[in-house]
C-alpha cells in the first residue's frame, strides 16, 4: 500500500522570535531596538504575516494527507521521504537551504512578505497553497527542474547546493591546493587563494554574479534550468610556487573540476550553510560538477 502524500512545511524563526529568545519579553526587545533607532512594530508585523501564512498553508493541506513542520535549524536532522511535498514558507534563501536535503521531491515556494523578498524561488502566496499542493501531486503537473551543483570527495563525502558551493579556508588564512579539470593527467595547477566558488544559474543572481561582474567575464551567465555551471577562483596569488592561469571556467554535462588539498584544512559548504560543511585535509581531493538530482520547483 502506498503512503498518502505528506506535506512538509519548512519555515524559519522570525526576527521577532529571535529577539524574544534573546531578550525575554516584548518590552525588553522593543527597548533594545529603540536604543538603536529601530521600532519593533514593523518586526512584529512581519512576524504576524509569517505566522498567518503558515496557518493558511497548514489549513490548505488535504485532510487525507499527512503533514509536519520543520524549522530551518533542524533541516540537517530531518528525514525527507519520497512521498513528501515540501512547502517552503518564507524567503528565497530558505528554498536553497532546503534543496540540498531533497532527492527530487516537489517544492512549493510561499512568499510570506511580498515586496520585501525578490520572489525568485518563493513565487506564490499562501492563498494559492491548495491549488499548488494539488498540482504538485497531479500527473503532468508543471514544475521547473533547477540545476544543482555537487561536490564529491575521495572519501565519499557528498554535498549538493542550489546556488553555489564554496571551497576555502575556514578563517582568513590562504587556501593552498591544486586545481584542474577532472580526468586530466597530472596533479593540476598549484594555487594559493581565498577559495573557489562554483555556481548555478539560480546562483547567478547572487554571489556568482558578483564575481562574474568583478572579473568582467565574457562567459554568459547560465539560466536556472541550464545544465551549466560557472566557477571562479577568488583572489589567486601568483608566486614562484603558485599559478593563476586557471581562475575561471565553465562546466557542462559530464565535466568536472578537481581540487586537491595542500593545506591543513579546507571547508566545503553550499548556499551559506557553514554549519553543515565538509572538511578536507592534506592530500584529499574533491570533484565538482552538475548534480544528478535537481530541484523540482512547482510553478
Amino acid at each position: 500500500m502506498s503512503l498518502a502524500p505528506r506535506a512538509v512545511l519548512v519555515h524559519r524563526r522570525t526576527e521577532y522570535e529571535e529577539l524574544l529568545a534573546r531578550h525575554g519579553t516584548h518590552g525588553q526587545a522593543a527597548f533594545f531596538l529603540s536604543s538603536r533607532g529601530r521600532s519593533i512594530d514593523e518586526v512584529a508585523r512581519r512576524h504576524d504575516r509569517a505566522q498567518r501564512a503558515l496557518r493558511e498553508v497548514a489549513a490548505a493541506v488535504p485532510l487525507t494527507w499527512r503533514s509536519t513542520r520543520v524549522e530551518r535549524a533542524d533541516l540537517d536532522r530531518f528525514l525527507f521521504g519520497p512521498e513528501d511535498v515540501v512547502v517552503v514558507v518564507g524567503q528565497d534563501g530558505l528554498v536553497a537551504n532546503t534543496a540540498k536535503y531533497l532527492r527530487g521531491q516537489p517544492v512549493v515556494g510561499i512568499d510570506t512578505d511580498p515586496g520585501r523578498n525578490p520572489g525568485i524561488l518563493v513565487r506564490h502566496r499562501s492563498t494559492d497553497a491548495a491549488a499548488l499542493l494539488g498540482a504538485a501531486t497531479a500527473a503532468g503537473g508543471r514544475a521547473e527542474e533547477l540545476t544543482m551543483v555537487e561536490a564529491v570527495a575521495d572519501d565519499t563525502q557528498r554535498l549538493v547546493a542550489l546556488n553555489e558551493i564554496y571551497l576555502g579556508p575556514p578563517g582568513h588564512q590562504t587556501a593552498r591546493y591544486r586545481l584542474g579539470p577532472d580526468g586530466e593527467e597530472g596533479p593540476g595547477e598549484p594555487q594559493a587563494s581565498s577559495g573557489v566558488l562554483v555556481g548555478t544559474g539560480t546562483g547567478a543572481t547572487g554571489w556568482l554574479r558578483s564575481l562574474w561582474l568583478e572579473r568582467g567575464s565574457t562567459a554568459g551567465l547560465p539560466a536556472p534550468c541550464d545544465r551549466r555551471l560557472l566557477w571562479f577562483v577568488r583572489e589567486a596569488w601568483p608566486s614562484p610556487a603558485t599559478g593563476t592561469t586557471r581562475v575561471a571556467g565553465e562546466l557542462g554535462r559530464g565535466q568536472g573540476l578537481r581540487l586537491t588539498v595542500e593545506s591543513d584544512r579546507i571547508v566545503v559548504f553550499g548556499d551559506g550553510m557553514e554549519a553543515d560543511a565538509l572538511e578536507l585535509t592534506w592530500g584529499q581531493s574533491i570533484r565538482l560538477g552538475i548534480a544528478e538530482t535537481s530541484l523540482r520547483l512547482v510553478t
